[in-house]
Parts: C-alpha cells; sequence; structure tokens
C-alpha cells in the first residue's frame, strides 16, 4: 500500500480540484445580452443604470 501512496493521493488531491472547479463553473451568472432587443449589455445598478455597453456591430454585405 504504502509503494502507492502518491498515485493515489495525488489522484484524489486531482479528482477533488475537479469537482471543485465543476461547482464554480456551475454557479457561475451569466451576463444577460441582447435583452429587450439591445445589441450589447445593459447596466442595471449604479450611477450610469440603464445605459448600453459593447454595441455588436455587423456590417451588411454589399452585393
Amino acid at each position: 500500500m504504502k509503494r502507492m501512496h502518491r498515485v493515489l493521493s495525488s489522484f484524489s488531491r486531482g479528482s477533488k480540484n475537479a469537482r471543485l472547479n465543476q461547482l464554480m463553473f456551475r454557479n457561475l451568472k451569466t451576463v444577460e445580452t441582447n435583452a429587450n432587443g439591445t445589441s450589447g449589455y445593459v447596466i442595471k445598478l449604479g450611477k450610469n443604470s440603464g445605459e448600453t455597453l459593447g454595441h455588436l456591430r455587423k456590417e451588411s454585405k454589399k452585393i
């Protein structure tokens, strides 16, 4: 058992870190883009509330 201690402990440490990473990514809140027809993120709180940030603009293709 002693000769496998390093392998088993590194595996358990890695699986613990992987589980913590999964839990953290699962709890992330996404930014609400394209809400209410805007093409960016609308600030909801603070002195700049109501402003839209990061407009996505796409040039039309001229044929």
